[in-house]
């Protein structure tokens, strides 16, 4: 309740300070105020004194009281409520362009890479209540997991069920940035964004991932690029058994073309990153939400209910009061 309350005017508040200067001035005035009587032998006037002569002090605290209210009054207490109300605009279009080749199941990072980044993609898209998301996958070919959609529940859902064997073996990055691109052309977004990601060279598919990349530029798309995997050796998958389906792994060389990938990213204003762990992984997803942010407007309503009234009200009623008492009770007194 203290939260919501103030005073529009304190400084009158300072004006208490008087109150009790008054009552220590009250006492002086009035033992010098009384009447005194000078005689030899006071055996005769040892009497009690009555009730009403020792309440009469009342009249003074009560017109202390009635000013002290008045003060309250004059500086303005009031309730106050506050509503929100939070306005964004249009906010971003975001499409996650995943490598689901078989070198995703290397094991450089924990379980293995594409785990790895399925845990991360789905934090990252719950930090993104404002934007629209859209997931599109590739290896050999490409296609759209999910289009573009505010729904979170169903892009969470669809990153956490992306696994290796969907489509046919090799990586084609050209694909995979051109399907993100033709998702976001129509976009009315004030932004586009397009996080891309791999873990090998181009090798597959028939679109040249330079002419995606001029396509993303031409339709203001900015595209994150991230190469996945350790420097040096890593346990790639080799083999699977016909009769059990496990993989055997072996140690082989890394390899990412970084410079296609640091090409793509000037070129549409974007920026390259290299997640060598699961830690640096989680660092550039993080990075990359900070980097491209929703405005959010965030509008304030305020509500006040005056209180000044129920103070000049309890003024009036102690001077009233004090009306009363002074022609009633302390008559024979004043």
């Amino acid at each position: 309740m203290l939260n919501n309350f103030e005073f529009h005017n304190p400084e009158f508040l300072w004006l208490l300070v008087f109150i009790p200067v008054l009552a220590i001035w009250f006492i002086f005035t009035d033992k010098k105020n009384s009447a005194q009587l000078t005689i030899g032998n006071t055996s005769a006037f040892l009497l009690k004194r009555s009730i009403s002569s020792r309440l009469k002090p009342l009249l003074y605290i009560l017109r202390l009281l009635a000013l002290t209210s008045l003060i309250i009054g004059l500086s303005r207490p009031r309730n106050v409520s506050i509503s929100k109300k939070t306005k964004s605009n249009r906010g971003i279009d975001i499409v996650m362009a995943i490598d689901v080749s078989a070198s995703m199941l290397a094991k450089d990072l924990k379980p293995n890479r594409l785990e790895a980044l399925k845990r991360v993609a789905i934090k990252f898209v719950s930090r993104r209540p404002n934007d629209r998301i859209g997931i599109v996958v590739y290896a050999g070919e490409s296609f759209t997991q999910t289009p573009i959609t505010s729904d979170k529940s169903i892009v969470k859902r669809t990153i956490s069920e992306i696994k290796f064997g969907q489509m046919e073996g090799g990586t084609a990055i050209g694909m995979g940035l051109g399907s993100a691109v033709n998702r976001l052309k129509e976009s009315k977004a004030k932004s586009k964004v397009i996080i891309l990601l791999t873990d090998g060279v181009n090798n597959a598919g028939f679109v040249d991932p330079k002419t995606a990349t001029e396509l993303a530029k031409g339709n203001n798309i900015k595209v994150y690029t991230i190469g996945i995997g350790t420097n040096g050796m890593a346990p790639f998958p080799w083999a699977k058994d016909p009769r059990t389906g496990k993989i055997s792994f072996r140690n082989q060389q890394v390899e990412i073309d970084e410079k296609l990938l640091q090409h793509i990213s000037s070129e549409t204003d974007g920026k390259y990153f290299r997640a060598t762990d699961n830690n640096k992984l989680s660092a550039i997803y993080d990075e990359i939400d900070k980097l491209e942010k929703t405005k959010i407007e965030e509008f304030k309503y305020y509500n006040y209910t005056e209180q000044y009234r129920l103070f000049v009200f309890i003024a009036g009623f102690f001077l009233i009061l004090e009306f009363i008492f002074k022609n009633t009770i302390f008559k024979s007194f004043i």
